[in-house]
Parts: C-alpha cells; sequence; structure tokens
C-alpha cells in the first residue's frame, strides 16, 4: 500500500473543494493525524466503517473533522460532494469496472490531470491502476466514502457493476441472443449467466428496500427499459445504465423464477410472491407481470415486515381522534369502516386495531384479498373467487365460527353490505373499508349499493376518512416565506401570524435522496354517528349535509387536520393540497 503520508502535489482551489482549515492542537499539530491515527483511519476506512462511527475514537466531535484532518496529513484536496454537479462528459472512457472496484468517482478536468474522488485515499494502488487505464494524471482529493457510493448509485444506476461484468462475459460466451430465449432454452443459458442475472435482480430488490420503496416498477420501453421506486407515495425513476436493456428478459425470467411463475408465459398476466433477506430482515414482496406492447410489465409490492409496527399511537392521529377512535374499536358491535382511495394507509389502520383490541378473550376472523401481512394471534381468510370464496361467502361462513370481531377487506357489493350489517346486528363487531372521498360519503355509498337507510344508521358507528402526505426532512427543510396572497384561501395564516408559527417547506438533502421529505404520516377525519346524523341518513340527506353535522358534532376535516400538521411543521402546504380539497 506504501507509506500513510504518502503525498500528490495539488493545484489551487476549485468550486468543488472546501478550503482547508487548521485543527485544534490538542488534537493534532497543525490540523494533521499522527503516524498512529493515519493508520488506525486507514484500517477503519478499509474494513468499510463508516467514517462518523470511529471518528470519536481519533478525537474528531464529527466526520468532516476527521476528513479534513486526513486531506491535511496527506496534502489532498477535500471534496464535499453533496449536490455536486459534474459533466458526464468526464465518464466517457473512464471504465465502470475500476469506478466499482476501488469505490472512485471522477469529479472534474483540471488541465492536465483528471480529478477523481476517492473512498480510500490510502488505496495508492487504485490511483496507478487509474492513471495506467486512462492514460491520464490522477488527482486524487478525499471524499466522505458514502458520498462517493452515493455518486455511483446517481450516475451509473443500480446493477452498473453487474451489467458491466455481463457485458464482459457476453464477449466471451456470446450471450447477446439471451432476449430471444425462451421455456427450457432460458434456463440452459441460465448455466452461462445465473449468476451475474441472480445478483443483478438481487440489487434491483436491495436497492429499492433499501430506499424504504413500497413498489418496484420494471416497465419495458421501445428503446430501452425504465425502473422507478415509489417511495414515500410517489413515483421516482431510478437511474439504470442503457445497457440493462439487453438483459430485460433474464430480469423478468428471474423473477418469474423467484415468484414460482411459468417463465414460458408471456400472454397472460401472472401474479406470485417472493421471499428474500436483506441484511438479515425477511421481506416479502408481491409480484404483478402483465403482457404490454413492448414486453411484459411488472410491479412488486414491498411488504416489509422489520419496518412495520402496527399502533394507533404511531400512525399520526390526532390526540382527540385518537382518544374517540380507541372507544369505537372496543364497542360490543356494530360497523366501524375506514375509507380513502387505493394506498392511503386503510390496511394499516385497521390492523393497527385489531392488534390493539387483540387479546386472549377476543376471536377475530379476517377475510382479506389479498393478504397483506400476517397477524399473529388473529385468523386470517385470503379470498379465492375463482372458486367462489369472495368476501360475501366468506363473512357467512366466519358467522358460524363464533367470532367476536370480524374484518372484511373491503365492501364492493350489496351481498357482502347486507352479510356485514346483519353481523353487526346479530353482536359482532366489523371492520371493514369503502372507496369514498369522505367519511360522510359512507352512509350515501353504502345506501347507494342497495342496504336500507334504516339499516345503515342503525349499524354504523363510525366512519375514518384519511389520506397520507409525505413528512418533510428535518435535515433540509426551510421556512416558507410566501406571502398571505400566496396562500389557499383556506389555509388559517391569520392563526398562525398570531401563534408566531413557522411553516416549512422542502428542499432537498442527501438524507431524504433529494425529494426534500422522508417518510409519511397520515391526515384523519373521524365521524362518531350520533342521533343527528343517524336521523340524516335514515332520510337520506346528501353528503354534505351529514357532513355539516359531523362538524358541528366536534368532527375536524381532512382539510383542518392537514393545515394543523403544517403549522406543527411536519409537512407541507403543497402536500396538503396534493391530497385534500377544500371544505365546502
Amino acid at each position: 500500500m506504501g507509506d500513510p503520508t504518502h503525498s500528490a502535489s495539488v493545484p489551487g482551489t476549485h468550486t468543488f473543494c472546501r478550503p482547508h482549515r487548521t485543527m485544534s492542537q490538542d488534537v493534532s499539530t497543525a490540523g494533521r493525524l499522527d503516524k498512529h491515527q493515519l493508520a488506525s483511519a486507514a484500517d477503519a476506512i478499509r474494513s468499510q466503517r463508516p467514517i462518523q462511527d470511529f471518528a470519536p475514537e481519533l478525537g474528531f466531535e464529527d466526520a468532516s473533522g476527521l476528513l479534513r484532518a486526513i486531506a491535511d496529513s496527506m496534502r489532498l484536496k477535500l471534496a464535499d460532494l453533496t449536490d455536486i454537479e459534474i459533466d458526464e462528459q468526464i465518464l466517457e472512457g473512464f471504465p465502470v469496472r475500476l469506478i466499482h472496484r476501488y469505490e472512485v468517482f471522477p469529479i472534474a478536468k483540471e488541465s492536465d490531470a483528471l480529478v477523481v474522488a476517492l473512498s480510500n485515499p490510502f488505496d495508492f494502488q487504485a490511483i496507478d491502476a487509474l492513471s495506467a487505464a486512462t492514460g491520464q494524471i490522477i488527482q486524487p482529493v478525499v471524499s466522505d466514502p458514502e458520498q462517493v457510493r452515493d455518486l455511483i448509485k446517481r450516475f451509473l444506476g443500480v446493477g452498473a457493476e453487474t451489467i458491466d461484468g455481463l457485458l464482459a462475459l457476453q464477449k466471451d460466451e456470446d450471450l447477446g441472443e439471451l432476449n430471444s430465449l425462451t421455456g427450457q432454452d432460458l434456463e440452459d443459458a441460465e448455466v452461462a449467466q445465473q449468476a451475474s442475472v441472480v445478483r443483478l435482480v438481487n440489487e434491483i430488490l436491495s436497492e429499492a428496500i433499501e430506499a424504504r420503496a413500497s413498489d418496484i416498477h420494471i416497465e419495458a420501453q421501445e428503446k430501452g427499459i425504465k425502473i422507478r421506486y415509489r417511495i414515500d407515495g410517489v413515483l421516482q425513476r431510478q437511474p439504470a445504465p442503457p445497457e440493462m436493456n439487453q438483459f430485460r428478459s433474464a430480469i423478468v425470467s428471474r423473477l418469474k423464477i423467484m415468484a414460482r411463475l411459468n417463465i414460458a408465459e408471456k400472454r397472460v398476466p401472472q401474479d406470485g410472491r417472493i421471499k428474500i433477506r436483506v441484511k438479515g430482515r425477511e421481506v416479502d414482496i408481491r409480484v404483478s407481470i402483465i403482457p404490454m406492447l413492448h414486453g411484459e410489465g411488472i410491479v412488486m409490492r414491498v411488504l416489509d415486515k422489520e419496518n412495520l409496527r402496527f399502533s394507533l399511537a404511531d400512525i399520526g392521529m390526532p390526540d382527540d381522534v385518537y382518544q374517540r377512535f380507541q372507544k369505537l374499536i372496543r364497542l360490543p358491535h356494530g360497523i366501524i369502516l375506514v375509507t380513502g382511495p387505493t394506498g392511503s394507509g386503510k390496511t394499516t389502520t385497521l390492523y393497527s386495531a385489531l392488534s390493539e383490541i387483540q387479546d386472549e378473550e377476543t376471536k377475530i376472523i379476517t377475510t382479506e384479498d389479498p393478504i397483506e401481512y400476517q397477524l399473529e394471534g388473529i385468523n386470517q381468510i385470503q379470498v379465492h373467487k375463482k372458486v367462489g370464496l369472495t368476501f360475501a361467502a366468506s363473512l357467512r361462513s366466519i358467522l358460524r365460527h363464533d367470532p367476536d370481531v370480524v374484518l372484511v377487506g373491503e365492501i364492493r357489493d350489496l351481498e357482502t353490505a347486507e352479510n356485514a350489517t346483519q353481523a353487526s346486528l346479530t353482536g359482532h363487531l366489523v371492520f371493514s373499508t369503502l372507496h369514498t372521498n369522505d367519511s360522510a360519503g359512507a352512509f350515501m355509498r353504502l345506501c347507494d349499493m342497495g342496504v336500507e337507510p334504516f339499516l345503515v344508521s342503525s349499524t354504523v358507528e363510525g366512519v375514518m376518512a384519511q389520506r397520507l402526505v409525505r413528512k418533510l426532512c428535518p435535515e433540509c427543510r426551510e421556512p416558507d416565506l410566501r406571502r398571505q396572497a400566496d396562500l389557499p384561501d383556506d389555509f388559517p395564516y391569520e392563526q398562525a401570524k398570531e401563534n408566531g408559527t413557522v411553516v416549512y417547506h422542502p428542499v432537498g438533502c442527501s438524507a431524504c435522496r433529494g425529494s426534500g421529505y422522508r417518510g409519511r404520516m397520515g391526515l384523519y377525519e373521524l365521524l362518531v354517528a350520533n342521533d343527528e346524523i343517524r336521523d340524516l341518513a335514515t332520510n337520506q340527506a346528501a353528503s354534505n349535509e351529514i357532513k355539516k353535522a359531523a362538524v358541528r358534532g366536534g368532527m375536524k376535516t381532512l382539510r383542518q387536520d392537514g393545515w394543523n400538521k403544517v403549522m406543527q411543521g411536519v409537512t407541507s402546504i403543497d402536500e396538503v393540497l396534493r391530497v385534500t380539497k377544500a371544505d365546502a
């Protein structure tokens, strides 16, 4: 490896480099590390320990201080790669395999030298290899290893290293006809390329899970393949090497094998499940494959059991809503509905409610399509329409198993709705979901299905409408300085001004992958049926009349809960506008 005090001549200051600052004398003289500190730092970096983990061991408060000291000690510049802009022409002719092998990245061209950020500044062999491969003078700079890895992902995309290896293998073993292989031919071809394709697919899956994606979209395009992750409810395109298109069929076939689907069938939709382990935790993935114009499209729903905790206290309910909902879910009988569009967190709310009331004295049975998560201590039934096991049919059978609480995944038709009302009238507490815009609309929806209004009004005890909004990233959020004239008309500007409330908007940083948001939380509107609401429902009053009555009874609307969370600094005005509409 050479002398750890090895130095390189460095030209003047550049915009991508931070100026040097002298470290305090009690750490090292003139901001430099001694031989023992340098050796310890070199060992830690080689073993890929995060800088911030071992910085305190060497007397530094944070990673940036240690990186500056390493740069000073080695007479190198320190490059901060946060939000750095790079001319992609620099990458032309730069060997991808060496970027991955040594975890380096070219960031600028300086006269006759190529400036390269190193994740390991002690790896002098890397500098020699890069110089030999490019035929250029290499000017190394010290950077945070995590920033270098993020840069590699950002510009080269998921699976770039494996694709590079596959291309090399293709030259040696002629895998160019992989796209035309099907059935047994593809299985035979796997002998030549299985390990690499397995690795590539695993990289796509593990990268999505690490990014907290709820869904993975692999879409066939006329001129390539598009990979998108749904993160915090919003689809984000992921960079991928253009060469990945050559291995599209291999990727699809590998996923079919993992999901135990027919790899030869490309004419009809197929559904399956994959169970994998990522960094010691078990993750379920639901796979849907549909034939499209330019090839098969794949959408995978990620069900990460380790990161999901079903607790009403943790899903963002306001205190008053939480207390009233707690009383509802402990009623001896009746119907409790959760409404909202697909992907609004209805299943999480229902599972959290069941987990709250589940004990040895309560028998709970659910009928779902599909079963998203397996709940300990709760009996779950998977709907199978092909054999006649619908929501309505399973609900009839469930009542013969002496349940106390029943969950019906969704009330979709009159038969299911009537069975649910009869179950509540015979002493059962029934949970279910509906697709309505707000809580008041649930009464009209059930009546429109054909349920008698008096049955709806006498059995529905409460309706929770909800939406999901993205939470602002606490690392980069900034005050929203918009004037009152630029704010929505119903935003409580005067209240915020009177209370000195600071409203924030998203910015974007490395912690949130540039989106400005990290994580999601719910907006809630809980309608608890009272005498006035029951009378209105019996008389088939319009939804807005029921809503007004609920507000008079103390209900806060989705929009109001959204503005409250904006004033708490946890989400933005734009997020509330995205998922709610102004109250009439």
